[in-house]
């Protein structure tokens, strides 16, 4: 560790060091709330396309215009207020931008993502202070909990219930920025589908206040 600091040395470029050694890199045990200028970048320029960036424990830190049309305006909420997986658990509004019919998958894949970020950072307080909280307020997280799955974050197909352009299938690819435990979610329908003639209706109706997009969507798939 202090050759790598005294070389100065990027995380990818210290585990490296570490492997070459025949030792374990060591945990980075907190994710950053600040996201890196070059993928705001990214972020604003898929305007016709819904995404935001997350940290790994589900905490949302922006989105596009068109991610806001989609599932509202998670950014004007309080911090607290902006994690997807508390959301998911404990606000009954955020179910409803999902059909009834997939609301099991989304809560499981929502707890088996959390298993893996607060088993890949044990000593980070706030995954695991997220799951002691759901565990206590929620009887579905706290039940899927304890069936032990470990699951990532990847691409997906997930349906979508909006209030005024109806029920959206798109494809969600996930790209992860490893150095700060950042994502960037994005969905996207195919050309020439009915998804995707109703999200570039979406682009057109732009951003209302619809308030049962204030329940927010998951990022897990």
């Amino acid at each position: 560790t202090a050759l790598a600091r005294a070389l100065r040395l990027t995380d990818v470029e210290q585990d490296h060091l570490f492997h070459l050694a025949g030792e374990e890199p060591p945990r980075r045990e907190t994710a950053s709330a600040h996201v890196r200028p070059g993928l705001l970048l990214i972020l604003d320029r898929l305007h016709d396309t819904p995404a935001q960036v997350v940290n790994d424990c589900g905490e949302v830190l922006a989105q596009n215009a068109m991610a806001r049309a989609l599932v509202g305006d998670v950014m004007s909420r309080p911090r607290r207020e902006r994690n997807l997986t508390r959301l998911f658990f404990l606000d009954p509004a955020a179910r409803t931008l999902f059909p009834e019919e997939d609301l099991a998958g989304h809560a499981r894949a929502h707890v088996a993502t959390l298993r893996a970020v607060a088993a890949a950072r044990p000593d980070d307080p706030e995954p695991a202070a997220l799951v002691a909280e759901l565990r206590a307020s929620s009887e579905e997280f706290a039940r899927l909990w304890d069936e032990h799955e470990v699951s990532q974050r990847n691409r997906a197909t997930k349906r979508f219930v909006h209030p005024l352009v109806g029920l959206l299938e798109l494809d969600c690819e996930v790209m992860v920025s490893h150095e700060h435990h950042h994502l960037l979610v994005v969905h996207t329908a195919r050309p020439g589908t009915e998804a995707y003639e109703r999200l570039q209706l979406l682009r057109v109706v732009g951003l209302q206040d619809m308030s049962p997009s204030k329940g927010l969507e998951g990022t897990g798939s």
